[in-house]
């Protein structure tokens, strides 16, 4: 069973990497939540791995944090969770909004996840409530959110940006990334959601 790949990085895409070693070609799956923090194409990439085996199907699922990792297999352990609805679930927020959402019962955020209906939202909370309290994402490395209930300004930015069409998880590190000062910009233009999101609007046009 592989646990970890450590490699050359020779394709990705915003759901699969291909990682080679030592001249062998592996293809991961991964979340949104990794593939924005991958390296570029021909860099070193370390990735936690699942190894879903059934019948004749064999399949990489890689996460650039155990934290990540500790979540899918969470997720997975809920009946009609499977690796592909797992990995939807974890592209679909935050990994520590996620964590907070399923902890706190909150079924509406997690409705908001693509493929999750009603239902499934409650098992998620229902079931694995306890479960995630032991996990910790400050250990993983992943900072706190900057987009939060007490930040209104930035959560009307995302969620206008959602409108237009743009993906949750791309508009929430695009406006985290500018408000962290990331990038050159009139610091004045984040106190309003106009200035935010014409400074995200800029960013996520140079990414498309």
């Amino acid at each position: 069973m592989i646990a970890s790949i450590n490699g050359l990085v020779t394709h990705k895409t915003p759901t699969v990497v291909i990682i080679e070693v030592q001249g062998l070609g592996y293809e991961v799956h991964v979340p949104l939540t990794s593939y924005y923090r991958l390296p570029e194409v021909k860099e070193m990439v370390a990735l936690q791995i699942y190894t879903y085996v059934r019948e004749d199907t064999l399949q990489l699922y890689g996460f650039l944090s155990l934290l990540e990792k500790e979540l899918f297999l969470l997720l997975i352990s809920v009946s009609g969770v499977g690796p592909k609805l797992g990995l939807n679930i974890l592209s679909g927020m935050e990994t520590g909004e996620l964590i907070d959402a399923i902890r706190n019962g909150n079924v509406q955020r997690l409705r908001a996840i693509p493929g999750v209906g009603p239902k499934m939202a409650g098992r998620l909370a229902l079931e694995l409530k306890e479960k995630v309290s032991s996990l910790h994402p400050e250990r993983s490395g992943i900072a706190a959110s900057v987009v939060e209930p007490g930040n209104e300004v930035s959560n009307d930015a995302l969620s206008a940006l959602m409108n237009l069409g743009y993906h949750r998880t791309e508009a929430r590190r695009v406006i985290e990334q500018i408000v962290q000062g990331e990038e050159e910009q009139d610091n004045g233009e984040i106190d309003s959601v106009e200035g935010l999101i014409k400074l995200a609007l800029k960013r996520l046009a140079k990414i498309k």
